[in-house]
């Protein structure tokens, strides 16, 4: 399988759920999905890269900023970035290469997509 995708395919007889495979509440996000018999296609963004027209798509979906998709309190970022003004295509970079930083987990269905707070959100779609 190719790890890069095209536009975001969604279907309302699934979740598609990005996720970061290190991410507690991801984990748990995932678990209580599968508990509930949610048809989950997971993507893990720490494998699977993101292409910019995604990243930007997510933002779009989420009625937010590509910046905003970046958690800027996340140790990975701290450690390594001052909080600052850059670019959209610098944002996307830095998710891109840094796909930890990113808010997670988003969960679509349909045209619904969600920035998962906690774990029982997922079943709000």
């Amino acid at each position: 399988m190719d790890n890069t995708m095209g536009e975001i395919a969604t279907s309302n007889r699934q979740i598609t759920l990005f996720y970061s495979s290190k991410s507690v509440r991801a984990k748990q996000t995932l678990a209580y999905a599968k508990a509930e018999g949610l048809a989950i296609e997971e993507i893990d963004i720490l494998k699977t890269k993101l292409t910019g027209f995604q990243i930007v798509e997510l933002a779009e979906k989420l009625h937010i900023e590509v910046a905003d998709l970046v958690n800027q309190d996340h140790p990975a970022y701290t450690s390594h970035f001052e909080h600052h003004n850059l670019s959209t295509d610098d944002w996307i970079k830095m998710i891109q290469h840094n796909p930890e930083i990113m808010k997670q987990p988003i969960a679509l269905r349909g045209n619904i997509t969600i920035l998962v707070e906690t774990p029982t959100d997922i079943i709000k779609i």
